[in-house]
Protein backbone atom coordinates (compact mmCIF):
# COMPACT_ATOMS: atom_id res chain seq x y z
CA UNK A 1 0.00 0.00 0.00
CA UNK A 2 2.69 2.42 -0.64
CA UNK A 3 1.81 5.86 -0.53
CA UNK A 4 -1.12 7.70 1.64
CA UNK A 5 -2.54 5.29 4.31
CA UNK A 6 -4.91 5.37 6.97
CA UNK A 7 -6.02 4.29 9.56
CA UNK A 8 -9.89 4.52 11.25
CA UNK A 9 -11.86 2.18 13.94
CA UNK A 10 -8.98 -0.76 13.28
CA UNK A 11 -9.07 -0.99 9.38
CA UNK A 12 -6.56 0.06 7.43
CA UNK A 13 -7.21 1.54 4.11
CA UNK A 14 -6.82 5.45 2.48
CA UNK A 15 -7.85 8.77 2.87
CA UNK A 16 -10.29 8.50 0.07
CA UNK A 17 -11.58 4.73 0.79
CA UNK A 18 -12.34 5.27 4.58
CA UNK A 19 -14.96 7.42 5.93
CA UNK A 20 -16.19 8.84 9.19
CA UNK A 21 -20.08 9.36 10.35
CA UNK A 22 -21.85 12.44 8.98
CA UNK A 23 -22.83 13.53 12.67
CA UNK A 24 -19.04 13.56 13.92
CA UNK A 25 -18.65 17.26 15.55
CA UNK A 26 -14.97 17.18 14.43
CA UNK A 27 -16.51 16.84 10.60
CA UNK A 28 -19.27 19.42 11.31
CA UNK A 29 -18.14 21.44 13.88
CA UNK A 30 -14.27 21.29 13.47
CA UNK A 31 -14.23 20.28 17.14
CA UNK A 32 -10.93 18.11 17.45
CA UNK A 33 -7.49 18.66 17.75
CA UNK A 34 -5.03 17.05 15.90
CA UNK A 35 -0.70 16.70 15.38
CA UNK A 36 1.49 16.53 12.43
CA UNK A 37 4.09 14.55 13.12
CA UNK A 38 7.51 13.92 10.87
CA UNK A 39 8.39 10.38 9.80
CA UNK A 40 12.42 10.00 9.64
CA UNK A 41 13.41 6.26 8.34
CA UNK A 42 10.51 4.81 10.04
CA UNK A 43 10.42 6.81 13.40
CA UNK A 44 8.61 9.49 14.50
CA UNK A 45 10.33 12.83 15.34
CA UNK A 46 9.68 14.35 18.74
CA UNK A 47 6.54 12.35 19.36
CA UNK A 48 6.80 13.06 22.99
CA UNK A 49 6.23 16.32 22.72
CA UNK A 50 3.43 16.51 19.95
CA UNK A 51 1.58 13.97 22.46
CA UNK A 52 1.89 16.28 25.14
CA UNK A 53 0.80 19.36 23.34
CA UNK A 54 -2.14 17.18 21.66
CA UNK A 55 -3.36 16.15 25.31
CA UNK A 56 -3.00 19.75 26.38
CA UNK A 57 -5.36 21.12 23.71
CA UNK A 58 -7.86 17.68 24.10
CA UNK A 59 -7.85 19.12 27.98
CA UNK A 60 -8.16 22.84 27.59
CA UNK A 61 -11.75 22.43 25.34
CA UNK A 62 -13.05 19.86 27.41
CA UNK A 63 -12.17 16.56 25.45
CA UNK A 64 -11.52 13.49 27.29
CA UNK A 65 -7.47 12.40 26.73
CA UNK A 66 -5.83 11.20 23.52
CA UNK A 67 -4.80 7.70 22.89
CA UNK A 68 -1.65 6.78 24.99
CA UNK A 69 1.66 6.86 22.91
CA UNK A 70 2.15 3.24 23.76
CA UNK A 71 -0.95 2.57 21.96
CA UNK A 72 -0.18 4.66 18.94
CA UNK A 73 3.57 3.17 18.98
CA UNK A 74 2.26 -0.30 16.65
CA UNK A 75 -0.36 1.89 14.44
CA UNK A 76 2.74 3.79 13.62
CA UNK A 77 5.04 1.34 12.74
CA UNK A 78 2.84 -0.54 11.04
CA UNK A 79 1.93 2.85 8.61
CA UNK A 80 5.30 3.08 8.01
CA UNK A 81 5.61 -0.46 6.55
CA UNK A 82 2.51 -0.05 4.73
CA UNK A 83 3.65 3.31 3.68
CA UNK A 84 6.96 2.02 3.02
CA UNK A 85 8.47 4.54 4.33
CA UNK A 86 11.72 2.89 6.34
CA UNK A 87 14.03 4.99 4.56
CA UNK A 88 11.99 7.85 3.51
CA UNK A 89 10.29 10.73 5.58
CA UNK A 90 6.57 11.58 6.06
CA UNK A 91 4.07 13.70 7.34
CA UNK A 92 1.50 11.34 10.18
CA UNK A 93 -1.70 13.23 11.29
CA UNK A 94 -3.14 12.29 14.71
CA UNK A 95 -6.72 13.35 14.90
CA UNK A 96 -9.18 13.56 17.35
CA UNK A 97 -12.47 14.51 17.40
CA UNK A 98 -15.30 14.60 19.48
CA UNK A 99 -18.00 12.34 17.92
CA UNK A 100 -21.32 14.21 18.92
CA UNK A 101 -23.20 10.35 17.85
CA UNK A 102 -27.06 11.90 17.19
CA UNK A 103 -27.00 15.16 19.09
CA UNK A 104 -27.45 18.19 16.68
CA UNK A 105 -26.27 21.51 17.92
CA UNK A 106 -23.26 22.48 19.70
CA UNK A 107 -24.21 21.36 23.09
CA UNK A 108 -21.26 19.66 24.45
CA UNK A 109 -22.56 16.52 26.56
CA UNK A 110 -22.64 16.88 30.73
CA UNK A 111 -20.12 15.33 32.72
CA UNK A 112 -16.83 14.54 32.55
CA UNK A 113 -15.69 13.61 28.79
CA UNK A 114 -16.37 10.12 27.67
CA UNK A 115 -13.03 8.72 25.44
CA UNK A 116 -15.62 6.48 24.13
CA UNK A 117 -17.58 9.02 22.38
CA UNK A 118 -14.76 10.46 20.69
CA UNK A 119 -13.25 9.44 17.57
CA UNK A 120 -9.13 8.72 16.44
CA UNK A 121 -7.87 8.16 13.17
CA UNK A 122 -4.35 8.62 11.44
CA UNK A 123 -3.05 9.76 7.85
CA UNK A 124 0.38 8.98 6.31
CA UNK A 125 2.00 10.22 3.76
CA UNK A 126 4.75 10.57 1.83
CA UNK A 127 6.46 14.02 3.06
CA UNK A 128 9.90 15.79 1.87
CA UNK A 129 10.82 18.66 3.93
CA UNK A 130 10.78 22.00 2.42
CA UNK A 131 13.95 24.53 2.90
CA UNK A 132 12.85 26.90 0.01
CA UNK A 133 13.03 30.57 1.11
CA UNK A 134 9.48 32.14 0.45
CA UNK A 135 7.78 35.59 -0.42
CA UNK A 136 5.65 37.11 2.99
CA UNK A 137 2.27 38.75 3.68
CA UNK A 138 0.91 40.12 6.21
CA UNK A 139 -2.83 39.79 5.88
CA UNK A 140 -4.85 42.98 6.27
CA UNK A 141 -8.03 40.97 7.24
CA UNK A 142 -7.34 37.78 9.54
CA UNK A 143 -5.86 38.08 13.23
CA UNK A 144 -4.96 35.50 15.02
CA UNK A 145 -7.74 36.30 19.15
CA UNK A 146 -4.57 36.46 21.28
CA UNK A 147 -7.25 35.23 24.41
CA UNK A 148 -9.11 32.26 22.84
CA UNK A 149 -8.29 28.72 23.53
CA UNK A 150 -8.58 28.10 20.44
CA UNK A 151 -5.45 29.83 19.62
CA UNK A 152 -3.53 27.50 21.89
CA UNK A 153 -4.69 24.09 20.20
CA UNK A 154 -3.88 23.00 17.21
CA UNK A 155 -7.54 22.27 15.96
CA UNK A 156 -9.35 21.20 12.89
CA UNK A 157 -10.61 24.76 12.41
CA UNK A 158 -8.22 26.20 9.69
CA UNK A 159 -10.61 28.95 7.84
CA UNK A 160 -8.65 31.55 9.27
CA UNK A 161 -5.48 30.44 7.86
CA UNK A 162 -6.73 29.52 4.52
CA UNK A 163 -8.11 32.53 4.16
CA UNK A 164 -4.68 34.41 4.97
CA UNK A 165 -2.73 32.45 2.42
CA UNK A 166 -5.49 33.25 0.07
CA UNK A 167 -4.96 36.77 0.34
CA UNK A 168 -1.05 36.17 0.33
CA UNK A 169 -1.24 34.30 -3.20
CA UNK A 170 -3.57 37.31 -4.70
CA UNK A 171 -0.26 39.60 -3.66
CA UNK A 172 2.04 37.23 -5.18
CA UNK A 173 3.64 35.87 -2.26
CA UNK A 174 3.94 32.21 -1.06
CA UNK A 175 3.04 32.69 2.77
CA UNK A 176 0.66 34.59 4.87
CA UNK A 177 1.93 36.19 8.26
CA UNK A 178 -0.65 36.74 10.95
CA UNK A 179 -1.12 39.98 13.61
CA UNK A 180 -2.30 39.61 17.26
CA UNK A 181 -5.65 41.43 18.11
CA UNK A 182 -2.83 42.95 20.12
CA UNK A 183 -1.62 44.23 17.13
CA UNK A 184 1.84 42.42 17.24
CA UNK A 185 3.24 39.97 14.65
CA UNK A 186 2.17 36.44 15.40
CA UNK A 187 2.79 33.55 13.05
CA UNK A 188 2.31 32.27 9.77
CA UNK A 189 -0.62 30.73 8.69
CA UNK A 190 0.91 27.20 9.43
CA UNK A 191 4.38 27.93 10.99
CA UNK A 192 5.83 30.24 13.69
CA UNK A 193 7.84 32.81 13.28
CA UNK A 194 11.82 33.17 13.70
CA UNK A 195 13.68 36.88 13.91
CA UNK A 196 17.00 37.26 13.81
CA UNK A 197 17.27 40.48 14.79
CA UNK A 198 20.84 41.89 16.22
CA UNK A 199 22.89 38.89 16.87
CA UNK A 200 19.71 37.05 18.51
CA UNK A 201 16.82 34.86 17.65
CA UNK A 202 13.22 36.15 18.87
CA UNK A 203 9.74 34.75 18.40
CA UNK A 204 6.45 36.32 19.93
CA UNK A 205 5.76 35.04 22.55
CA UNK A 206 2.39 32.46 23.69
CA UNK A 207 0.56 36.05 25.06
CA UNK A 208 0.05 37.14 21.31
CA UNK A 209 -1.90 34.14 20.35
CA UNK A 210 0.46 32.26 18.51
CA UNK A 211 0.70 28.55 18.33
CA UNK A 212 2.79 26.64 20.91
CA UNK A 213 4.83 24.85 18.15
CA UNK A 214 7.32 22.07 19.14
CA UNK A 215 9.86 23.48 16.78
CA UNK A 216 9.47 26.70 18.26
CA UNK A 217 9.77 25.15 21.33
CA UNK A 218 13.06 23.29 21.00
CA UNK A 219 14.30 26.64 20.19
CA UNK A 220 13.48 28.18 23.30
CA UNK A 221 14.45 24.81 25.25
CA UNK A 222 18.46 25.15 23.78
CA UNK A 223 18.38 28.28 24.53
CA UNK A 224 18.65 29.77 20.86
CA UNK A 225 16.26 31.77 21.08
CA UNK A 226 14.16 34.20 23.33
CA UNK A 227 10.30 35.40 23.63
CA UNK A 228 9.75 39.52 22.33
CA UNK A 229 6.55 41.00 21.48
CA UNK A 230 7.64 42.20 17.51
CA UNK A 231 5.76 44.51 15.64
CA UNK A 232 4.84 44.37 11.85
CA UNK A 233 7.97 46.18 10.43
CA UNK A 234 11.11 44.24 9.83
CA UNK A 235 14.32 46.44 10.96
CA UNK A 236 17.72 46.50 9.18
CA UNK A 237 19.30 43.54 9.12
CA UNK A 238 16.50 41.61 10.22
CA UNK A 239 16.36 37.91 8.97
CA UNK A 240 12.65 36.20 9.58
CA UNK A 241 12.37 32.81 9.48
CA UNK A 242 8.96 29.78 9.35
CA UNK A 243 9.17 27.07 10.96
CA UNK A 244 7.67 23.86 11.94
CA UNK A 245 7.70 20.38 12.27
CA UNK A 246 8.09 19.68 8.62
CA UNK A 247 9.50 22.63 6.78
CA UNK A 248 11.77 25.60 7.94
CA UNK A 249 12.08 28.56 5.21
CA UNK A 250 13.64 31.88 5.14
CA UNK A 251 11.61 34.80 4.36
CA UNK A 252 12.92 36.76 1.45
CA UNK A 253 10.34 39.19 1.75
CA UNK A 254 7.59 41.41 3.91
CA UNK A 255 4.70 42.97 1.96
CA UNK A 256 7.62 43.52 -1.12
CA UNK A 257 10.22 44.99 1.29
CA UNK A 258 13.69 42.71 1.03
CA UNK A 259 15.03 41.01 3.98
CA UNK A 260 18.21 38.77 3.93
CA UNK A 261 17.68 35.46 4.06
CA UNK A 262 21.60 33.98 4.57
CA UNK A 263 20.56 31.58 7.45
CA UNK A 264 20.71 27.72 6.66
CA UNK A 265 17.27 27.10 6.99
CA UNK A 266 17.99 23.27 6.62
CA UNK A 267 21.35 22.93 9.52
CA UNK A 268 18.86 24.69 11.89
CA UNK A 269 15.81 22.43 11.28
CA UNK A 270 18.02 19.36 11.88
CA UNK A 271 19.73 20.93 14.61
CA UNK A 272 16.53 20.95 16.19
CA UNK A 273 15.66 17.89 15.43
CA UNK A 274 18.82 15.89 16.46
CA UNK A 275 18.72 17.35 20.20
CA UNK A 276 14.87 15.95 20.53
CA UNK A 277 15.59 12.70 19.17
CA UNK A 278 16.42 9.65 21.20
CA UNK A 279 19.45 7.39 20.24
CA UNK A 280 18.70 4.44 18.25
CA UNK A 281 17.75 1.20 21.43
CA UNK A 282 20.95 -1.28 20.39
Amino acid sequence: MKGTVAWLDGRWGTPTGLAIPLSDRGLQLADGVFETVLIHAGRPQLLDAHHSRWCEGAALLGMAEPPSIRSLEPLIKDACRRAELSNGSGALRLNWSRDGAEARGIQVPKGDPDPSQHRFWLTLSPHTPSFSAVHAWISRHERRNATSRLSRCKTFAYGQAIQARREARENSAEEALLLSTTGELCCASTANLLVQRRGEWLTPPLSSGCLPGIMRQQMLNLRLAREEHLGPYPERSDQWLLINSLDCRMVRSVNGQVLNAGVDAAALWRRLLAKGTPPEQG
